[in-house]
């Protein structure tokens, strides 16, 4: 079965950080980029960081200097460090393939930046 579980979010006052980890398997993963999305409340899911299956990576404009997003093959995981943490930022927060599989989607790690 093929299944990405994302895990690392919280609650975290403004300027905090937090690292998101997802987790892939039954995924040939070192081929595949990969994807961070996030979905606030009304708002569409969007493409915050992505990473080839290189390692080069490229940033929403709204999070570049304060995200950075790695992946370590071996444990067919991605992560995603969250600095300088933003009211702003506060969403669910998903990884999926980039461009992003239909039945990949799971349920996401919530991130609420609050003080």
């Amino acid at each position: 079965q093929v299944q990405l579980v994302e895990s690392g979010g919280g609650l975290v006052q403004p300027g905090g950080s937090l690292r998101l980890s997802c987790a892939a398997s039954g995924l040939w993963f070192r081929i595949y980029a990969m994807g961070w999305y996030r979905q606030a409340p009304g708002k569409q899911r969007e493409l915050v960081a992505a990473i080839t299956n290189g390692g080069s990576t490229n940033y929403a404009d709204s999070v570049k200097g304060r995200f950075t997003t790695s992946r370590d093959n071996a444990k067919t995981t991605v992560y995603l460090q969250m600095n300088s943490l933003k009211p702003e930022d506060t969403a669910v927060y998903y990884c999926n393939t980039h461009p992003p599989r239909a039945d990949l989607w799971g349920q996401g790690t919530q991130v609420t930046v609050s003080s």
